[in-house]
């Protein structure tokens, strides 16, 4: 590995890729759950009784997306180490996230506009598998070049297929009331790999519309809109301050709820360099692989109390968004927010030594346990 000190670290072969990716996969599967638990099924203020479902199925969409990124990447990275011109290029942020860094994604979209030329060089999969069978029997050697033609055809036919999760994921409309009413409501949604962070972050933003024309329909403030969010869509910046902006840049539209969910950072004794109490306690049952993992998983939610008419110019005035900031919450008016959830996801093993050893800074996260037949619990 790289030495230390340097936040990005190159994973040194292919066992480790696997293992590390392996690691990814079954945390993912289940985010839907730990989702699920979070109380946002039940939230029906903007949109009834579907609206808690739809938040649901767009943040597993997500999730599903930035599994199928990992799965492309570990296609992309199978033979590093093995094909002797190959660098070892598949980088990690060790001390922030765990995550893969942003390059990384970034070359991946890069590949993806590439894509059709890369294919219309390759052998198909048939071809290949039927040269690697000829090379064994002839050779009796392992076909590495040929594994690794192999690897990178699945690659570059995993980013045809499309639907995965890119630097930038730009803003998507779902309409929650009818499409004539005079106040139109719409759920946008949308997500970026962070770039300072490199971590995954998905944002929801209920809106009410008092314009003439259905949002997604309007030519001028569409583009406008999905410019502005993605302009915004910074970890550094507070939830307060992007509602704001938005409030002030669009007279007609009225942002409700703003919700940021930030996907990690992960942690692992093997792989990360955590500080703090979780360094030991991954460090104590990282004999065991299966343990030796923790996400964090927050939600940020911003919701607006009341709205009330400003002046605007000499002779009227227009609606703006007063958002409700509890004082009884430090933590959460402090980050800007109305409330603000941290959880963490780990197996039994190290939720069993984090209770044991009850450090302060983890009495106010929630737990959600994956039990060794892989059920997940809620912790306290």
């Amino acid at each position: 590995m790289n030495p230390p000190g340097n936040d990005h670290v190159t994973l040194p072969d292919p066992q480790a890729m696997r293992r590390y990716f392996g690691k990814f996969s079954r945390i993912i599967r289940h985010l839907r759950e730990v989702t699920g638990q979070t109380g946002l099924a039940n939230d029906t203020k903007y949109g009834g009784s579907e609206f808690g479902r739809i938040q649901l199925d767009l943040i597993e969409n997500y999730l599903q997306r930035l599994a199928k990124s990992f799965t492309a990447l570990s296609l992309k990275h199978l033979m590093s180490g093995r094909v002797s011109s190959l660098p070892l290029t598949l980088a990690i942020d060790r001390s922030e996230s765990g995550f893969p860094v942003f390059q990384e994604i970034m070359t991946m979209a890069n590949d993806l506009v590439q894509v059709d030329r890369h294919l219309a060089n390759q052998p198909d999969q048939a071809r290949l598998k039927e040269e690697m069978i000829a090379h064994i029997l002839s050779e009796r050697a392992r076909p590495t070049s040929l594994q690794y033609a192999l690897s990178q055809r699945i690659y570059y036919e995993t980013l045809k297929s499309r639907g995965l999760f890119f630097a930038q994921n730009h803003p998507q409309f779902v309409l929650l009331s009818d499409a004539k009413a005079q106040r139109r409501r719409y759920l946008l949604h949308w997500a970026v790999y962070d770039s300072a962070l490199s971590l995954p972050v998905i944002y929801l933003l209920v809106v009410e519309d008092t314009g003439h024309v259905i949002l997604n329909e309007d030519q001028m403030r569409w583009p406008q809109v999905q410019s502005h969010l993605m302009a915004q869509s910074l970890s550094s910046l507070k939830l307060l301050t992007i509602a704001r902006g938005f409030d002030v840049d669009f007279d007609n539209l009225h942002p409700k709820l703003l919700r940021r969910i930030h996907v990690g950072p992960m942690y692992s004794h093997a792989f990360t360099e955590q500080t703090g109490p979780l360094r030991e306690i991954l460090a104590e049952v990282s004999r065991t692989e299966e343990s030796d993992w923790a996400l964090a998983w927050t939600i940020e939610t911003l919701v607006s109390a009341r709205s009330e008419r400003v002046p605007a110019g000499l002779l009227s005035t227009v609606e703006r968004e007063i958002f409700d900031l509890d004082q009884y919450q430090p933590a959460a008016a402090e980050a800007g927010v109305t409330r603000l959830e941290r959880s963490l996801i780990l197996p039994v093993l190290p939720y069993q030594v984090l209770v044991d050893r009850d450090p302060p800074g983890f009495r106010d996260v929630r737990k959600y346990v994956v039990g060794e037949d892989g059920s997940l619990l809620t912790g306290l």
